[in-house]
């Protein structure tokens, strides 16, 4: 996966994501990142529960200690061709500087005077040396980072005398910086010929905008076009940019006008996107936008989440309608208003739009409906919101808008303990529309609903249909698990054995996997293979052997490889990542998600390891140990602070391993995440909760901005999970429930009939977001214990 880059200022610098924090994302099976969402603001039911993102931290932060960089980190692989000068020359200097690591990495994460202090010393220390030229462009680059110019051309051009292979990125930031410093001449002279002294680089296109910069600043806009049109594919924002200031200096306005129409209405999301509009009000005559432009912008910017400017977009849209126009189009647009001041919190408003749509019939009335419904359900209006679920049905009973309000509808009802009501909601779902894009969902809902109510019998039935049905669907490994408990309720033993046994062939690594294979020992052995007498588990689709990778190293005498260690060394890990895809674009290898979250790893950057190989094996938990490298399951679960982590799991009576998975699920090691909910940190702690903490821990001194600091967060977060699994008698369960959901919720769940054990509970707990939460990360713990064996 390539690192994020983003894109800065009009010469194009190239700024990676490691100049800021990063947001998670992830997908629910992928085991999600999930923000821990306070009880004060706790999630919705089913279809409302939606992934709390970290969101971008701003104030400084206290420093936090990376690993050391270890040298000769993989067996060095010389079959393929005699190593050449050039990597030879990487090799040694990657070997030299791995001193440096530390250092580089502090100065690019807080860019204080103490650290460019630390790194400038290192690069006089070493100024005749390879390891010398690396620090002093980190140094330099940093400066770029601070939008300090004039500053970085020093540093910079101290780098250049020892660059070697890193040559392209001194020249490059080297360049740039005297283009935003207004020394064209100096930055025409870097850029000259780029491609030619660098062949290798993956920065030619990089340097093509900056150096197209330096033209039109010297008034060769000619040549800038020349220079451009031949990096235009695939399609980059920076570059369309520069080509349309080219075309603009040169007269040709009406080229101009639509490259910088394309970039604002078709790539709203780029960096780029405001500019391009700033330039193309700057030409003349240009007419105003189109219908299709605006929408298109506009739709952009939704799929986004840019909700707020997607609003904006569209109310623009709808005034370029006329009322005597088609109808249909404008009640289209209309929704899509609604939808985006919905979406943005704005339910009001919302209203007030989706009250001029009128007159329409079939699907623009039924998303009417439906839209009006979630804004009831948001304002929790709730008996408007069941009227308007039943007006849907009598409008447009085959609408997919009914599938989704009657999903809506039956969370409702879950919520407020109306469990006849919604099993009938989620049975009406699945019998409606038995192919739609919930059905399987609907069918379990209707299925674990009706065991619940204790009839058995229909439950068994409902639980073999789910199977035979929606045999891929992702709700098949608890319908396996469920069934063969109810066998077992029945002393059909060898039944409960083969469908375990199925589970946990079919599903290894998933939570009800390991369930089945702990009810797995306490059966009787079976005299044959019990899977066989049963045809209903035919049903269940195998594997698909591409998800299994076969370990691979990378070429030792590869460029673009020692480049990527080397980069690493100095802290540039974007960079070095960025080089790593390259080479293992070239090389086909399995190597190049495992070598790239290494990088990661080792500058601490334990988040962007796991997120790297989730995209790489996204199936990777439906996988035995041996089907993956050792190295993919080592980067998917760290073992990141291993130290104090295991201390403060042991000062509370805690499995470290379960405390790894809750980190994983919460934060996924990055010390510096902040929710939506303004948690913090590792275990995301709110404020008033790591202060609450504190004081009971008789910490001295303690100010919240500790909670960015690994030890005390853990030493905080490991005290406070303690005292929620001592509040529920000792289930993690329903502990891990209460920290994602809040303690009243689970009582209150509690309270709602018997259950056979915790994964009854869990199975039943109405908010999709903390059932899976709970889940995934007992799940992950039961991984921690396969790969590491005794904490």
């Amino acid at each position: 996966m390539l690192a994020a880059l983003a894109l800065c200022g009009v010469t194009g610098v190239l700024l990676p994501a490691q100049a800021s924090l990063r947001p998670q994302a992830g997908s629910v099976q992928a085991d999600t990142l999930r923000s821990k969402p306070a009880a004060e603001a706790a999630p919705k039911a089913d279809q409302a529960s939606a992934p709390a993102t970290t969101s971008t931290q701003t104030e400084k932060k206290p420093v936090v200690k990376k690993p050391a960089a270890r040298v000769g980190r993989r067996p060095v692989v010389t079959h393929r061709r005699t190593i050449s000068p050039r990597v030879r020359r990487m090799r040694q200097a990657f070997v030299a500087s791995a001193s440096l690591r530390p250092m580089a990495q502090q100065l690019l994460q807080d860019r204080s005077p103490a650290a460019y202090a630390g790194v400038e010393a290192y690069a006089r220390a070493h100024a005749k040396e390879d390891a010398g030229a690396l620090a002093w462009l980190v140094v330099g680059y940093a400066d770029v980072l601070d939008r300090e110019y004039a500053k970085a051309l020093d540093p910079l051009s101290r780098a250049k005398v020892h660059a070697g292979d890193l040559g392209d990125y001194v020249d490059y930031y080297l360049g740039t910086s005297y283009l935003q410093t207004g020394r064209t001449a100096e930055a025409l002279a870097s850029l000259t010929d780029f491609a030619k002294t660098h062949p290798d680089s993956l920065l030619v296109r990089d340097a093509d905008v900056s150096y197209s910069g330096a033209l039109l600043a010297e008034g060769q806009a000619a040549e800038a076009i020349t220079l451009l049109v031949q990096d235009r594919t695939p399609v980059r924002s920076d570059v369309e940019l520069a080509l349309g200031r080219a075309y603009a200096a040169t007269g040709q306005t009406a080229k101009a006008a639509e490259i910088f129409e394309n970039i604002y209405y078709t790539m709203p999301a780029s960096a780029d996107a405001d500019a391009a509009y700033a330039d193309l009000r700057k030409l003349p005559a240009v007419p105003p936008p189109t219908a299709a432009q605006l929408k298109a912008r506009a739709d952009g910017l939704m799929s986004k989440k840019r909700y707020a400017d997607a609003a904006e977009e569209y109310r623009s849209l709808i005034n370029t309608i006329s009322t005597d126009s088609n109808s249909t189009e404008r009640s289209a647009i209309q929704l899509a208003l609604a939808d985006a001041l919905h979406r943005d919190g704005k339910n009001r408003d919302a209203k007030l739009v989706l009250a001029l749509v009128g007159g329409e019939s079939g699907e623009i009335n039924a998303h009417r409906l439906y839209l009006l419904g979630q804004v009831d359900f948001a304002t929790s209006d709730n008996d408007a919101f069941y009227r308007t679920v039943d007006e849907l049905r009598q409008a447009a009973p085959a609408s997919p808008w009914l599938e989704q309000a009657l999903i809506s509808a039956a969370n409702l009802h879950l919520v407020h303990h109306e469990y006849d009501q919604a099993l009938d909601a989620f049975r009406e779902a699945q019998q409606r529309f038995p192919n739609g894009t919930r059905a399987s969902y609907t069918h379990w809902k209707a299925a674990w609903l009706t065991l619940r109510q204790g009839r058995n019998q229909d439950a068994e039935k409902a639980f073999e249909e789910q199977i035979s049905v929606y045999p891929s669907g992702a709700e098949t490994p608890a319908a396996l698990y469920w069934r063969a408990r109810l066998a077992e309720e029945d002393n059909q033993l060898l039944m409960a054995r083969a469908f375990y046994q199925k589970l946990s062939d079919r599903y290894r690594n998933f939570y009800y996997a390991e369930l089945g294979r702990q009810r797995l020992k306490h059966l009787p052995a079976a005299a044959a293979d019990a899977t066989t007498q049963y045809a209903l588990l035919d049903r269940v689709p195998p594997l698909d052997n591409a998800s299994k990778v076969a370990d691979s190293e990378p070429p030792s005498d590869e460029l673009h490889v020692q480049k990527a260690e080397l980069l690493g060394n100095g802290g540039l890990v974007d960079f070095a990542v960025r080089e790593l895809q390259a080479a293992a674009a070239a090389d086909g290898g399995s190597w190049g998600p495992a070598e790239a979250a290494q990088l990661y790893d080792e500058s601490g950057h334990y988040d962007q390891a796991i997120e790297v190989m989730k995209h790489s094996t996204p199936n990777y938990f439906a996988l035995d140990i041996p089907d993956l490298p050792r190295k993919y399951w080592e980067a998917l679960f760290p073992k990141a602070y291993w130290s104090d982590l295991k201390r403060s799991s042991a000062a509370n009576g805690l499995d470290p391993y379960l405390v790894a998975s809750l980190i994983r699920q919460e934060s996924e090691f990055n010390p510096n995440a902040v929710s939506r909910a303004n948690a913090v940190g590792l275990m995301q702690l709110l404020p008033k909760t790591g202060k609450t903490v504190a004081r009971q821990e008789k910490m001295k001194r303690y100010t919240a901005s500790q909670l960015y600091t690994p030890a005390v967060n853990l030493q905080l977060g490991t005290r406070y999970f303690r005292g929620m699994v001592d509040k529920f008698g000792g289930s993690f369960e329903y502990a891990l429930a209460a920290y994602n959901a809040g303690s009243d919720r689970v009582e209150d769940w509690l309270s709602q009939g018997t259950y056979r054990d915790p994964q009854e509970f869990v199975e039943s707990i109405p908010f999709t977001e903390t059932r899976e939460y709970v889940q995934a990360i007992l799940r992950n713990a039961s991984v921690y214990k396969q790969l590491y064996g005794t904490p």
